[in-house]
């Protein structure tokens, strides 16, 4: 599958070489905001069937690119994959989100704990992935992604979602090496899992440290980035002669953008609630930047739209080594058409700043 994109301006910016305009996708483009997706979401009868679906997660991964001139596709999947893949039982119910079964709540289970046989209970990841990059056909990038071990810990050990944390920070804080303990195995899972993507075609894979902001500063440097590191420094950085960029995204982590920009990423992704500009000041000479529109501009009109995209754009200023993104996931409220605004101002704004 060693073919030429058509389209590499996503890649040539993760790996800050010149290009023409700032490439532009959107975390969870493929989502409920798009009315197709509701569409095959309800052929699928459920969100996880949806996903364990090679055709279908093809299918949904491919409809944003139809309906916008998007510079990347990323993998129709869920980070919760892993921890469901560790035998967790992982199902969803209506209007609250995802649940475990068996969610980690004692010594045992903890110990018991194993990393997956990713080429037998992923396999459907993969498939997707290789069915998804033979669909594309050299159009545009297709990213793979994980989620951090941290994130991963919290629904493991909460159980769900989490208000407050309260159950995988008493762990953590009470029994650290059973916190560890669940956070190595993990790792382990991660790096595996973002290999096998790399191996089925995905050409560049990112992180997902949802939760990383919710952590201490002391233990977000024990918890939550040495595992980053890890994963980094065990994933293929190179692929049939290519090399593979690797972004890492901490939603609230701008007070550790210089730690996360050395564990080894080529590619530091951004919330909403750091300037682009300052954040270019610290470590623009050592990863290129991912971001960092709120997605809440996105409910706003599309003069505000172009406004707010100009103003990120010129934070971060001229040269490559940007991709603009939302700060975080795009809001299953948005209007579509608020969506193409954001794509277009892009295209049309960046171009003067390279």
């Amino acid at each position: 599958m060693n073919f030429k994109l058509k389209n590499d301006t996503f890649l040539r910016a993760l790996l800050r070489q010149p290009t023409d305009y700032t490439p532009v996708w959107m975390m969870r483009q493929a989502g409920r905001y798009l009315p197709e997706y509701c569409a095959t979401r309800k052929r699928a009868g459920s969100f996880l069937e949806l996903c364990k679906s090679p055709d279908m997660a093809t299918e949904v991964t491919l409809q944003p690119l139809d309906r916008y001139p998007l510079d990347a596709a990323i993998l129709f999947s869920d980070i919760l994959t892993i921890p469901d893949a560790m035998g967790l039982g992982l199902y969803f119910s209506d209007g609250e989100g995802p649940k475990f079964e068996r969610p980690l709540r004692d010594e045992a289970a903890i110990k018991a704990l194993k990393v997956p046989d990713i080429n037998k209970d992923l396999r459907y990841v993969t498939d997707a992935v290789s069915q998804i990059r033979k669909a594309l056909n050299g159009s545009v990038p297709l990213i793979g992604f994980s989620g951090s071990p941290w994130t991963l810990s919290c629904y493991m050990v909460e159980g769900g979602g989490s208000a407050d944390y309260a159950r995988v920070k008493t762990l953590m804080y009470k029994e650290p090496k059973l916190m560890h303990h669940i956070l190595s195995i993990t790792a382990q899972a991660v790096t595996q899992y973002l290999n096998a993507q790399i191996e089925a075609g995905a050409q560049t894979v990112m992180i997902f440290d949802s939760w990383g902001g919710v952590l201490s500063h002391a233990a977000y440097y024990e918890f939550s980035l040495p595992y980053l590191q890890q994963i980094v420094q065990g994933l293929k950085r190179e692929h049939d002669g290519v090399k593979i960029p690797v972004i890492a995204y901490t939603k609230g982590g701008g007070l550790w953008l210089n730690s996360i920009a050395d564990i080894g990423c080529d590619a530091v992704g951004l919330d909403w609630t750091m300037d682009i500009g300052i954040a270019r000041q610290q470590v623009g000479d050592r990863v290129a930047l991912q971001g960092n529109l709120d997605p809440a501009v996105l409910f706003s009109t599309p003069e505000i739209i172009h406004a707010e995209t100009e103003r990120v754009l010129a934070s971060y200023g001229y040269g490559g080594g940007h991709v603009f993104n939302l700060g975080h996931g795009i809001s299953q409220y948005t209007n579509p058409d608020n969506a193409a605004a954001m794509v277009q101002a892009v295209h049309e704004l960046s171009r003067k700043y390279h």
